[in-house]
């Protein structure tokens, strides 16, 4: 489920980015987990190939087998370790992945190892320690290279007095094999001892204090990626747990959906029905005694019987109305369109009918957003648009209210974002105070 509604403006900076990346907190979040990646990632690979190896070689008697179970749930572990580190230090917004599920039901070692070994997430664990120690390495010697080279050169003006007074040495130097602390001159060498030297290795070291936040951006990214693809649950599990909560707001909807039809049939035509048949009994009384009162008494039950088909065919029709089972969404949008308080274009091009799901959903949608429209908006045109992708029906509706609508308040659009969400369907938002409003449905294109 996605909604979009209107947020603040972030706040603009008077300092650029680049400037203020090696002074931020995350740039030493980030420094942080680039160091200590490294021991862990140096851990993690020691354990995962001895536990590998001991068990592939053990795989001819009986202890291989949990041997490889054990390590298996040792990667588990050090899965939840790195995904807490990119927590805490990435922001990464790491998922835990989908527990052990034992198939058997009886206890014991083997239900435990075989639901281990048919778990895709613990061999998923295991193929990040091997992968991430690498990784891990090579982002450890880039920035443990970047970070004081930068540093030291963009303060070398500071330091420079060290040479002369403890290494008898002008300076630092400068040649064709590069940059030397200390070391024998050779032909072509250079010292970096006087002011315009100095002035260009402090600049030098200044790009590479700015570039250096970038850089260490850039290596975690991979590691973010790392976590979230191998340590996170797997698409399948997050589509299950996806569908599985769709199922219990559907189920939640058609529940309400039956206790207003139930709560509208007890107090509207049911209360009508038992008046009427009240009425009919008084009625069948007096008929002899006083036909004329009786008479008034069959005409008046006669109006009941009417005022209660209509509350029926209004019943029915929010139930599934005819004229969309029959004609399809224009003639039905139409119909909405008429009973709306505000002058309402509507637009329907769709080359077939959809789904009879889809159709029916589109159309308490814009049910719903015109109902919206007559009682919140005090809008006084709005505009009905359907139209459709290869894969996806889009529905629009746009009004000259006074705007504020929102998912918060009230329980209509967020009714109404839950039941998209049920067939894979998107309800953006956009509502400033003052308006337009214009509400925006996505939903999956089936026929």
């Amino acid at each position: 489920m996605a909604t979009a509604t209107n947020t603040a403006q972030p706040r603009s900076h008077a300092v650029p980015a680049v400037l203020r990346a090696p002074f931020e907190g995350r740039n030493w979040r980030e420094l942080l987990y680039v160091l200590t990646g490294l021991p862990v990632a140096c851990f993690s690979f020691a354990y995962s190939v001895t536990f590998f190896s001991a068990s592939a070689g053990l795989l001819i008697t009986f202890l291989g087998v949990p041997l490889l179970a054990a390590g298996l749930m040792g990667c588990r572990a050090i899965g939840r370790l790195e995904r807490a580190r990119a927590r805490g230090l990435l922001r990464l917004d790491a998922a835990e992945p989908e527990p052990v599920r034992v198939l058997q039901r009886r206890s014991g070692l083997m239900p435990w190892v075989g639901a281990l070994l048919r778990s895709g997430v613990s061999w998923r664990h295991l193929l990040y320690t091997v992968v991430h120690f690498p990784w891990a390495l090579f982002s450890f010697v880039l920035t443990a290279v970047f970070f004081p080279l930068g540093w030291s050169l963009a303060l070398y003006p500071a330091w420079q007095w060290v040479f002369p007074r403890y290494l008898g040495e002008p300076g630092l130097q400068w040649g064709p094999d590069g940059l030397t602390a200390v070391g024998p001159a050779t032909v072509g060498d250079t010292y970096l001892d006087n002011a315009p030297d100095m002035a260009l290795t402090s600049a030098a070291g200044v790009g590479l204090v700015l570039l250096t936040p970038w850089l260490v951006r850039g290596l975690n990214t991979v590691d973010r990626l790392l976590v979230a693809g191998l340590l996170g649950p797997s698409r399948l599990a997050t589509r299950i747990e996806e569908l599985e909560s769709d199922r219990g707001s559907v189920a939640d909807t058609a529940a309400a959906d039956l206790r207003r039809i139930e709560r509208d049939l007890h107090d509207g035509a049911q209360a009508r029905l038992v008046t009427l048949a009240m009425d009919l009994g008084l009625a069948k009384e007096k008929l002899l005694e006083d036909p004329q009162a009786a008479a008034k008494m069959v005409d008046e039950a006669h109006g009941e019987v009417k005022i209660a088909l209509q509350e029926l065919r209004d019943l029915a029709r929010g139930i599934h109305p005819a004229i969309l089972t029959d004609r399809g969404l224009d003639p039905a949008l139409s119909a909405l369109a008429a009973r709306c308080t505000a002058d309402v274009t509507v637009t329907v091009d769709l080359p077939r009918r959809p789904a009879q799901a889809i159709e029916g959903i589109t159309y308490f949608t814009v049910s719903e957003l015109l109902q919206n429209i007559t009682k919140h908006s005090r809008a006084t045109t709005a505009r009905i648009d359907v139209w459709h992708t290869p894969h996806r029906l889009l529905l629009q509706v746009t009004d000259n209210g006074q705007g504020g609508a929102n998912t918060t308040t009230g329980t209509g659009l967020a009714g109404l974002t839950e039941r998209l969400d049920a067939v894979d369907g998107l309800l953006l938002i956009d509502s400033p105070t003052g308006g337009p409003t214009t509400i925006t449905a996505e939903l999956p294109w089936r026929v």
